[in-house]
């Protein structure tokens, strides 16, 4: 046996081989299939059990633009409210703590029903220098957590570009 025996996208003459049912039909190819099925399973149940609550090591979804004299955090924070949320800037770092907390109960003939779900996020975010931390405001609206941080002009012009060459 040799190695372009066990690869699936080879060939038995060694040249890759056209995706098509011939590399299904290969047992290491099947194997990689059923494995990255099981896995993608286990992610998308793992999602629906958080009920939208983003898991710790994937965090809230967020974006960081800078748009005129400011930088713009836009972080995703579903189901929560705004009483929920806290945000703190100091030392260039900016701070994001939320909870959601939820709880449902049903009683019906029968039977009773009693869910709780909580969910915790806690994101730091590296601010550029310059920021003025103590001009900056937040919005939130539709569970989308907006901050606006002014920049320093003067810090934004002290920035250089630096040349890169080959070698």
């Amino acid at each position: 046996m040799q190695i372009k025996d066990i690869i699936p996208w080879a060939r038995k003459d060694g040249a890759p081989e056209d995706a098509g049912d011939a590399r299904a039909e290969h047992p290491v190819a099947k194997l990689q299939h059923e494995v990255e099925k099981a896995f993608q399973n286990f992610w998308s149940r793992l999602e629906s059990m958080t009920d939208g609550i983003h898991l710790p090591w994937g965090g809230p979804r967020s974006d960081m633009v800078e748009v005129e004299n400011a930088i713009e955090v836009s972080i995703e924070l579903p189901g929560m409210e705004m009483k929920d949320v806290e945000v703190s800037i100091s030392d260039d770092v900016l701070t994001v703590k939320g909870e959601k907390r939820i709880e449902r109960q049903e009683e019906k003939k029968g039977y009773f029903l009693s869910e709780r779900s909580y969910g915790a996020i806690y994101r730091t975010i590296p601010l550029p220098p310059g920021v003025q931390g103590d001009k900056a405001e937040a919005t939130f609206r539709n569970g989308v957590l907006t901050i606006r941080i002014p920049v320093d002009a003067e810090a934004r012009s002290k920035a250089r570009r630096i040349e890169v060459k080959e070698g």
